[in-house]
């Protein structure tokens, strides 16, 4: 832990997919889990969100906005009504078949977690928030080195931008504990997956008192 260091004016934070349609208990998939009996196989999750996900990311975020660093914001979010701008793994029958209009309620990031006018926040329609995006021209533009990333899910949309984000020459870090996936045991794997090749993998507590040593 001690040799990882960071320039916190060369460091962002991106948060990956906290958006109404799958965060909220009361609104877009969680409905539908509901209506199709399946609320107890995925309430470890939301609970999992609301209980330690959310808090921690806000804590994360009140810290880094403190002390001057960036804070970036990934969404799910297609330019089409229809769609059919989506890559083709986000509109395969199933479970991945996800349709968020950019300006539908689904879309937007949650209220806990609202972007400020003046963070940026990049529109996907792939699982990664680089690929078929501008995201890295502009934190490069930004001067960025270091990517610091939460959100959801860790198997597969913050998996595939930690990836991309580390094949792309970034030091990335992955928060755990501001991270879920729809099983615990996949977001424990992956993260295991990805520890020290693609990133390092940190808590809540210790990035913060990273960046606070940093500034001193």
């Amino acid at each position: 832990m001690n040799k990882i260091k960071i320039n916190p004016q060369k460091t962002a934070l991106l948060i990956v997919d906290m958006q109404n349609h799958f965060v909220r208990t009361d609104f877009g998939e969680a409905l539908d889990y509901k209506a199709d009996g399946e609320w107890e196989r995925w309430l470890p999750f939301y609970t999992r969100l609301h209980d330690i996900v959310i808090p921690n990311t806000q804590k994360l975020i009140e810290s880094l906005r403190k002390n001057k660093i960036e804070v970036t914001h990934g969404r799910i979010a297609s330019l089409k009504k229809d769609g059919s701008d989506r890559c083709l793994v986000q509109r395969k029958p199933g479970w991945n078949d996800i349709l968020l209009p950019v300006n539908s309620e689904n879309a937007q990031i949650i209220d806990e977690l609202k972007p400020l006018d003046d963070e940026i926040v990049v529109n996907k329609t792939t699982d990664s928030v680089v690929a078929g995006t501008n995201y890295t021209s502009l934190i490069r533009n930004m001067g960025i080195e270091t990517i610091i990333v939460t959100g959801i899910v860790t198997d597969q949309c913050v998996a595939s931008t930690v990836r991309d984000l580390a094949d792309e020459g970034f030091e990335v870090i992955v928060v755990e504990d501001c991270c879920a996936a729809a099983d615990h045991r996949l977001h424990e794997n992956e993260l295991e997956i990805m520890n020290v090749i693609y990133c390092s993998i940190m808590n809540t507590d210790e990035v913060i008192d990273l960046v606070e040593k940093s500034l001193k």
